[in-house]
């Protein structure tokens, strides 16, 4: 009964419950099948350049982020991807990227030095596979306006670049100086062949195509088909804001797709890396984009500005742990956007624990069940049968989120164990599944049935009313309540309030 105390004693000043709007969850039918590449039944976990080193990377970047994802044992735990995304290649102005003898994107030699036989990504892609890790790459649709011009023969054909150009500015963000391809011509499907197989000589795992939108269909079909004849297992995902009108195509010919703008609020340089309403963005997207995500093929909403601390990430440790929270139940890919040679320990801890990883790699979207001005609610059932729910609250004060035990899909049962996946304690509730949750937290809470009650202590939560100010020497009434959830009493509870002097 210890334990029981000890639980009851920790008592933190809430708002009592705003009222509970349950919504209706409907989901549409599953879309085409997924991609078949054989790679992504998992949700891809791993690190990229884009925010650190950002505009400037190195080889040298590359291969320290990857040691360090081994030796902070973020690889063990399974982030096993290095991504390099933009700024690899040369950039020489707006009249396109340089290219090679057949119109291909030419590496920065200056960042990515070659050695020997070796070109520079080569070098890194090497580095990277040494480790027992896997290297992915950046690119995007159509052609350099420089091949055009230079008229580049297209690699195995006797087609050339300005045959199956169209003339048509293509997005490329940071460089420029890209234009579609017209993929009725001959050639042009050839012409994206030889780049998959260029990437795939380099030794690529994984292939970022950026800028696109329903707009590209066409590229992203050329793509997926000539990353899969390489014959190598590639990763390849679609960047950005993508249509959910085509989410069945975005699932058949690709394993990931942005289902939103950047995660990163640009409001520093480079830190703060992201906001809280940033963050909180992204709760309508994954309800919205729930029933399209599964293995081979998920939903992606970007990367995880958790690394840094809460001064550069923008967040603090209790939003850090609201965005792990969603996007694991979001089954969403796990890719660390910080700096890996200089992780703050408290971030580590919440990149690293293998019990909310484990809600990510189960490959199952969550769906919405609360949906008010304050509070979010998502669970999804697993396999095992377990239920995993997270209660969040957005709003700027701490709430008490309660939820019944039906609503979240759970089977009859005289009691339930709740296993608190980020403080690791472990409760009984009758049937109510109900929190004391801070401002801009999370509840993520695995739920099981339980056949002996009295094996853990029971769930309470504590509410207040207390005026918001306190005059010295005049009489004020504040309410303090604690509510038992358990099946069994929890005994010894003691409940106080800490005034200041006077």
């Amino acid at each position: 009964m210890k334990s029981v105390k000890r639980l009851l004693r920790i008592l933190v000043a809430a708002l009592m419950a705003a009222p509970l709007a349950i919504v209706a969850v409907t989901s549409a039918a599953p879309p085409a099948s997924a991609e078949d590449n054989g790679v992504g039944l998992t949700p891809l976990m791993g690190w990229s350049t884009w925010n650190v080193p950002g505009r400037d990377p190195t080889a040298a970047d590359d291969e320290a982020a990857a040691l360090a994802l081994k030796t902070s044992g973020l690889l063990k735990a399974g982030y096993n991807y290095v991504n390099q995304d933009d700024f690899w290649y040369d950039c020489p102005g707006s009249q396109g990227p340089d290219v090679d003898a057949y119109g291909r994107w030419v590496i920065d030699a200056s960042e990515f030095p070659p050695s020997g036989s070796l070109n520079g990504i080569q070098v890194v892609a090497n580095y990277v596979h040494h480790l027992g890790e896997k290297f992915g790459i950046y690119v995007t649709p159509g052609i350099s306006d420089q091949a055009v011009a230079e008229n580049t023969p297209i690699e195995g054909t006797p087609y050339t670049a300005d045959e199956i150009a169209d003339g048509v500015p293509e997005n490329n963000y940071n460089c420029g100086g890209m234009q579609g391809i017209d993929y009725s011509k001959p050639g042009a499907q050839a012409f994206i062949d030889s780049w998959a197989d260029e990437f795939a000589s380099w030794g690529v795992d994984y292939v970022k195509l950026d800028g696109v939108g329903s707009f590209d269909i066409p590229d992203v079909k050329a793509w997926s088909n000539a990353l899969r004849q390489t014959g190598r297992p590639i990763h390849f995902e679609l960047s950005n804001s993508l249509n959910i009108d085509d989410a069945s195509t975005w699932q058949q010919y690709s394993n990931g797709w942005r289902t939103g703008g950047d995660i990163q609020c640009y409001c520093g340089d480079p830190y703060p890396l992201t906001t809280w309403s940033s963050v909180a963005s992204r709760f309508n997207q994954v309800a919205e984009w729930a029933p399209y995500g599964g293995p081979g093929a998920f939903n992606d909403y970007d990367s995880l500005t958790i690394g840094s601390g809460p001064a550069a990430d923008g967040l603090s440790f209790t939003e850090e742990q609201s965005m792990m929270s969603l996007w694991a139940l979001a089954a969403s890919p796990l890719v660390i956007n910080a700096d890996m040679t200089d992780l703050d320990p408290a971030d580590l801890s919440v990149l690293e624990n293998r019990a909310v990883i484990s809600v990510d790699q189960d490959a199952i979207d969550a769906n919405r069940f609360v949906n008010t001005s304050t509070e979010q609610v998502f669970a999804k059932t697993e396999k095992s049968g377990d239920v995993v729910a997270g209660l969040f609250n957005t709003g700027g004060s701490p709430e008490v989120i309660s939820v019944p035990a039906a609503t979240l899909g759970l089977p009859a049962s005289g009691a339930y164990l709740l296993n608190n996946l980020w403080t690791h304690h472990e409760t009984e509730t009758a049937g109510t599944i109900s929190v004391n949750v801070p401002s801009h937290g999370v509840a993520l809470l695995r739920i099981s049935a339980l056949r002996d009650p009295g094996a853990v202590p029971p769930s309470g939560t504590l509410s207040s009313t207390v005026p918001g100010a306190l005059t010295g020497g005049q009489a004020a009434t504040a309410t303090v309540s604690f509510t038992d959830n358990g099946v069994l009493p929890a005994l010894g509870v003691r409940l106080g309030l800490h005034l200041p002097k006077g």
